[in-house]
């Protein structure tokens, strides 16, 4: 594959290190809604979903609506833990810069809201690595991943083809996403299962470092 028009990240995960932070509020305050929760079940039932998908799935196993203000209490707890807490993932700042400096352009597409977005790259000064414009969010298209359509619209807005654009995630529902947009997906594995990524059409890396190289550039 040649050089590609685009590379595109998910933000948790793959630029920040927040999927623990995240789903151990969520475990946190489902189980106080009623809904015993491990964080080991969050990840594994919830990671990688729209938060009104959580909150849909939460519903169906609970058998009633969650409270009315669950939704504004997680959101609350969820930004205290990450102002506390929050981290880059390793390496992902220069892998970014090396992409970048390469003539590359780069993005964020995540399924979080662009305000969570915006919040979680500013707490680990990976912000300024993008312009302004190259964030996207999946609350913005009809469908989130792992169908195509946040990723679609990425590589739209950014005047870049689907099929010179690079994808890198770290969930299965992402890299669903990226294939289906006609793209080429790497799952970042280090702290995902790479047996399943590699199944939905990822190549895997364990370490942001080395993208560049597998990138060619």
């Amino acid at each position: 594959m040649s050089d590609p028009e685009l590379v595109i990240f998910d933000c948790d995960g793959v630029l920040v290190d927040s999927e623990v932070i995240s789903n151990e509020v969520l475990a946190r305050a489902l189980t106080a809604e009623g809904l015993p929760t491990t964080l080991t079940q969050a990840r594994r039932e919830y990671q990688g979903m729209l938060l009104s998908e959580v909150v849909q799935r939460a519903q169906q196993s609970l058998g009633r609506k969650l409270a009315d203000d669950w939704v504004e209490r997680f959101e609350r707890d969820r930004a205290e833990a990450f102002h506390r807490d929050l981290e880059p993932v390793s390496g992902a700042a220069s892998a970014v810069q090396r992409v970048k400096d390469a003539g590359i352009p780069v993005c964020v597409a995540s399924q979080g809201s662009l305000e969570k977005t915006r919040m979680t790259l500013g707490l680990t000064a990976l912000r300024s690595l993008f312009p302004a414009g190259a964030l996207f969010s999946g609350q913005l298209v009809p469908r989130g991943k792992p169908y195509p359509d946040l990723f679609l619209h990425a590589a739209t807005t950014m005047g870049a083809k689907p099929s010179r654009c690079t994808v890198v995630e770290d969930t299965v529902s992402g890299v669903t996403a990226a294939v289906a947009a006609g793209m080429r997906a790497f799952g970042y594995a280090a702290d995902s299962d790479e047996t399943a990524l590699r199944s939905a059409g990822a190549e895997i890396l364990h370490d942001l470092i080395v993208l560049p190289d597998l990138l060619a550039i």
